[in-house]
């Protein structure tokens, strides 16, 4: 590794620590990160969601450089759970339901590599759990699984008109529904 990488913040693992001491982090790829993020903020035992960037070399980026695809930036969820009520498992399987994990850089028509498909774990156990549960997956798909599992990089919080962004109207200003437990469809662009 370059000296000059060493010293890149954007390659530093994320030490942000959850609200609460009982909670986790865990961050997810899979596409556009708005309509990801609705269906995990549906999830019972999911107390905070945030979308951002992670996995690039690139300091502070923005939305804007991001799409550029020279960032190597992935559009990512970072979910806090508390697992006494939500398991990582259940993340997991709706991660895998949220996307097409077999598609390199894409996901319908986004294309880029800020599209693809990663899990970024926290710690060895969801480490572990991510790879049996990439195992278990693929027994079902034809195509191959292009997901990513690496450790969680340094999380790049996106600008706020894309927090919540489908929960508070997206551009048709049709707002879609957060509760927990809601099943509504999810429209990706509101």
């Amino acid at each position: 590794m370059a000296s000059d990488e060493i010293k890149n913040p954007a390659l530093d693992p994320d030490t942000d620590q959850p609200s609460n001491p009982g909670h986790q982090l865990a961050q997810f790829g899979a596409g556009c990160f708005w309509g990801v993020e609705l269906a995990f903020q549906r999830v019972e035992g999911v107390v905070k969601t945030e979308v951002g960037y992670s996995q690039g070399h690139v300091h502070n980026p923005n939305y804007n450089l991001v799409c550029t695809g020279t960032t190597k930036h992935s559009e990512v969820v970072r979910v806090e759970f508390d697992p006494t009520i939500c398991h990582y498992n259940n993340l997991l399987s709706l991660f895998w339901s949220r996307h097409d994990p077999t598609t390199l850089n894409r996901q319908q028509g986004d294309v880029g590599t800020q599209y693809r498909s990663g899990i970024y774990y926290y710690n060895e156990e969801q480490a572990r759990l991510a790879n049996e549960s990439l195992v278990e997956k693929q027994k079902n798909l034809k195509n191959k699984i292009v997901t990513e599992i690496l450790p969680a990089k340094r999380f790049y919080r996106a600008e706020d008109y894309h927090q919540q962004y489908l929960e508070k109207g997206g551009r048709a200003g049709s707002k879609q529904s957060a509760v927990k437990g809601c099943n509504d469809p999810i429209r990706c662009y509101g």
